[in-house]
């Protein structure tokens, strides 16, 4: 038996099967873009821990940082003894969070709690007690969130009643049939047959959805939603969870649209690999909570924090949102080449912003019929030549492409190399 198929063994055996494995492939040890198994074999790496590695595995100044906090301590808990980590990297964060005035950042350890954290600010701020957010939206799997996200299977499956006072509308995609005047209009139905606008504490919407599809908001309707918000009284969160920290060609996506949030969620590759996540918002209402009614013994962990101060300082230092527009021509020019060959009719669409992008299959361009199977194969037979990719969608039918905005660009045609080759075998 081999090395991976053992773990696997031992895995069924101790962890519940609720918990998804993209593939039983058992990583060993990891380098920027590869990541090697249990069995010793190399992969490339286009998921970046879903997003969590945009510096890549092991950046050598994030691991000097850690390795020098570790010789202070580990930990002691903010709300006992606080530290300097902490309050640099607020203060950081503070600084490079778009629009005017004062900010404040609160350090918590997942996304799930990061807008969770936000809502609870964005209720106690406002008196009010309801949330819009959109359909295909993915905001974490606690209670809470799950009721924010906007897919049912199979985050909601078994779970109800969940929170009330949660209200979706659609999201604008274009591919799908749904246009930026579509979604405004169904945001006013709701607030004429289900919900008075002065009931609404936020509304929160990723710049571009993740788990959804990789679909980016349009700026006209990022627009559009400031005006509302600013009109009624109501708070923009904006989930940058998976798209901050240059993935998409602009420190937090936001920025392509111009509009500046209130409140914005923050995680995933602000930690370079170790878990920190984040709200940062607007002074007055970021200090509205009661002392004491929001923190956790986690939040802001010392070497998470020295890790995230070295991460801005790479993403800086080696030009990494630039970088991530250089990427993405390339991978985006790829996918298009690919497209306009007879043989790849199933690549129905490609989208998203700077690294963050990504192809939809389809089993006829016509219709726009999802090709789930063909998504699910592609990762399976890309895997085998050496290729990590990952799927997502609504109805689990595109792939996202995350790598490192460290890959060597060697390794990135490598990578898509495997990609095309892998696709070109499943439909000969």
């Amino acid at each position: 038996m081999n090395a991976n198929l053992s773990l696997q063994t031992r895995r069924e055996r101790a962890v519940p099967a609720g918990l998804s494995t993209n593939l039983p492939i058992y990583a060993a040890r990891a380098q920027n873009a590869e990541i090697w198994d249990a069995d010793g074999k190399r992969y490339i790496d286009f998921a970046s821990g879903i997003a969590a590695v945009a510096t890549g595995h092991r950046h050598p100044k994030v691991v000097a940082a850690v390795r020098e906090q570790l010789d202070h301590f580990a930990h002691v808990c903010i709300q006992v003894t606080p530290y300097e980590p902490y309050v640099a990297l607020a203060e950081k964060l503070n600084g490079l969070m778009p629009g005017p005035g004062e900010k404040r950042t609160l350090f918590v350890t997942t996304g799930a709690e990061a807008v969770e954290n936000a809502v609870k600010i964005a209720r106690i701020a406002t008196g009010r007690p309801g949330v819009v957010a959109f359909t295909g939206a993915f905001h974490g799997r606690t209670l809470l969130t799950v009721a924010l996200t906007g897919k049912v299977a199979p985050y909601k499956l078994g779970v109800a009643p969940l929170p009330g006072e949660i209200y979706h509308v659609p999201f604008p995609d274009a591919y799908h049939g749904v246009s930026v005047e579509q979604s405004l209009q169904a945001l006013d139905t709701l607030f004429r047959a289900d919900i008075d606008p002065a009931r609404v504490a936020a509304i929160i919407i990723e710049p571009v959805q993740g788990e959804g599809g990789f679909n980016p908001a349009p700026a006209d309707f990022m627009q559009a939603l400031r005006k509302v918000c600013d009109r009624h009284g109501i708070l923009l969160i904006v989930d940058e969870i998976q798209t901050g920290f240059g993935r998409t060609g602009k420190l937090f996506a936001v920025e392509h649209s111009g509009v500046a949030p209130d409140l914005m969620t923050v995680a995933k590759s602000l930690g370079g690999g170790f878990p920190i996540s984040g709200v940062i918002g607007r002074a007055e209402v970021m200090d509205k909570p009661k002392v004491g009614a929001i923190g956790g013994t986690y939040g802001g962990n010392p070497m998470s924090c020295a890790a995230g101060l070295a991460v801005l300082d790479v993403i800086a230092e080696e030009k990494l949102v630039e970088r991530a527009g250089t990427l993405g021509g390339i991978i985006g020019g790829r996918l298009r080449a690919m497209a306009q060959r007879n043989e790849f009719s199933c690549i129905g669409d490609v989208r998203g912003l700077g690294a963050m992008l990504a192809m939809e299959l389809v089993k006829d361009r016509v219709t726009r019929e999802p090709a789930p199977e063909l998504t699910k194969k592609l990762v399976a037979r890309a895997a085998e030549k050496g290729l990590l990719i990952l799927s997502c969608g609504v109805w689990g039918n595109a792939i996202r492409f995350l790598p490192p905005l460290t890959i060597p660009e060697a390794q990135l045609i490598e990578g898509l190399d495997i990609l095309e080759a892998s696709l070109a075998e499943l439909v000969a």
